[in-house]
Formats: structure tokens, sequence, C-alpha cells
């Protein structure tokens, strides 16, 4: 089972964290032996970028954050940051709260606008006594780190959907679909396509009659299908033969049972009703999307696990949800 993303994200901070302390500390001590002379301590900063490779702006602040240096970047000085008041910017809170490092939280830079971390360093004389702070400034497209590949956690997970699709639900009613219609020729021909053909992820929307399709030769486009395309068993001389994937987390003799699963869920009621229903074959997800606009991700074996007096046993947590 995958990490959350929150958690994989904060473990990453920690790591650049721990690769920053110490060259942090490093430089503050080069600056606390240059203060408070502005061209010392902006010859120290342009030494430091040998030492913080990957930031992209260097700057001392007072012990009031006011910035008493240019901001030092590898194409040089940027003198009108000169003066620059940051004690309000949410990275310094920590440093102004005692913090001897400090890094950041993500946040959009305000210049150009990408997504940024700050490094916060107090310099304190050789009693101790706070003189300042060295900031460092990294673009996150920039940094070095080695991101392992995040992987979705294998839970099931609600959403709810529109409140006011959820407050008129019990107004409204299924309306028969042209996919509603010839639903068991629909069916049959997708699981021919994941089967054989190299579909590795479906969506089918049952209201407004249409598939949506990924390929395994072609993942990084879409292919839209109305009713005349799925009912037509032709389309199969369009995609060449792709036998079914080894590593597919669902076995090929289930993924029928998830379609017919999906055909029961859109008739179950006509109040309540299955409006959208997805399979990835590769993560094994599936996604549910009903009439009260709420939306289910499961995996496929614990969604084969619901019966139908499940859904219709539980109308509140799927209007809620």
């Amino acid at each position: 089972m995958g990490e959350s993303i929150q958690t994989a994200v904060t473990r990453q901070r920690m790591l650049l964290s721990s690769r920053l302390a110490d060259r942090m500390e490093k430089l503050a001590k080069e600056c606390q032996r240059a203060w408070p002379d502005r061209e010392a301590l902006e010859a120290c900063l342009l030494n430091g970028l040998e030492i913080l490779p990957y930031c992209k702006y260097l700057y001392v602040l007072d012990d009031k954050a006011r910035q008493i240096t240019a901001n030092i970047a590898h194409s040089g000085l940027i003198s009108e940051n000169f003066g620059r008041e940051r004690a309000s910017r949410p990275y310094m809170k920590e440093a102004l709260s005692g913090a001897h490092f400090s890094l950041s939280d993500a946040y959009i830079s305000r210049n150009v606008r990408r997504p940024s971390l700050t490094a916060i360093q107090q310099i304190k004389d050789e009693q101790g006594q706070l003189l300042g702070y060295l900031g460092s400034d990294f673009d996150l497209r920039e940094l070095p780190l080695t991101r392992e590949l995040y992987q979705q956690p294998e839970q099931w997970v609600q959403m709810k959907g529109d409140p006011a699709i959820r407050g008129g639900l019990f107004l409204q009613q299924r309306i028969q679909s042209a996919m509603d219609e010839r639903i068991e020729e629909v069916l049959d021909l997708i699981y021919e396509l994941i089967e054989v053909h190299g579909v590795f992820h479906a969506k089918l929307h049952f209201s407004s009659s249409r598939a949506t399709l990924w390929l395994m030769e072609d993942p990084y486009r879409y292919n839209i299908l109305d009713i005349d395309d799925l009912t037509d068993p032709g389309i199969c001389l369009a995609w060449a033969r792709c036998a079914y994937p080894e590593d597919a987390v669902i076995p090929v003799e289930r993924v029928r049972d998830v379609f017919r699963t999906f055909r029961d869920l859109r008739f179950m009621d006509e109040t309540i009703y299955l409006r959208a229903g997805s399979l990835n074959i590769f993560n094994g997800m599936v996604g549910l999307n009903f009439s009260c606009d709420g939306s289910h991700y499961m995996p496929w074996a614990e969604f084969l696990d619901k019966n139908m007096g499940f859904w219709l046993g539980s109308d509140e947590m799927v209007i809620e949800e």
C-alpha cells in the first residue's frame, strides 16, 4: 500500500533539511566574521553559492528581518532587494520565533510564480547574541533530489460532490440512455478492448453514452468513443492486438465481473444509480460516480465484495459522499 502524498512530501522535506542545515550553518559563520560590512557579506554569499549550488538566491537580513544585502544569484547581484522587509513572510515565522534553522513549507514565489522553499539560518556573534539571518531561496524544479515515484494508496476513498445536486437528489430519476438500451453489447466490447487490444484504463459514462479509453501503446492521449463506436465491434480493427499485461493488478477474468457490477449499479434504483464507472487494470482501482454526485475510489476486490444490498442499504453514505 502506498503512502499518502503528504507523507511523501514530508519525507522529502526532511531529506532536504538534513542536507541544508550543516551547509547553512557553515555559511552563517562566514557571514558572522564579515558582519556588518555589506560588501564583505555579499562576497561571502557569492562564495556560498559553491556550498549551496542549487540555491536560487542568497541574502542576509538583520535581526528585524530587513534585508541588508542584495540578492545573490548565480547570475550576479540583484540590488533592488536591498532594504526589503521580510518579517511578514511566512517562511520567517519559525526563525523569528527563535528557530536556529528552519525550512519553510512550499509556497508560490512572488516574482516568478513557481513553487519554492526558503531556508533560514540564524547568524550569531561569538557571545551567542543574534545578529541577523541568512536566507536561501530554492526553486523546486531546480532541486536535485531523487524523487521516488509516488504511488496512490490502494484504499477506499469517498468524496462529496456538488451540494446542489445532492440537495435535489430525490426530485430526479434515471432516464434511460442509449447506452442503457445496449449495455450488454457495450460492456462486452469494452472487455474485448481491455483483454486483447491494450486498453488499460476505461471510464464508462452511462448517462451520456460515451467512454474514455487509454491504451498502453499510446498512454499520453485518451480516446473518446460515442454510442455508435461502442456498439460497433468493427472498432477492434482500429487497434492492434496487445496481450493482457502480466503486471496488471486485476486478473483478466475478473474484469468482466467489475463491468457486470457497473451494470447492476446502473439499474439498482431509479433515484440512486451509477452515472459513470472506471477501471484501471494496473492499480486495480475502481472509480464510481453516482447520481448524487458522490464519488468512490476503491480496490477492485473490495468493490466486488460489496453486493447490491450494501449500496442500497447505504443510501445516506452514498448521498453524503
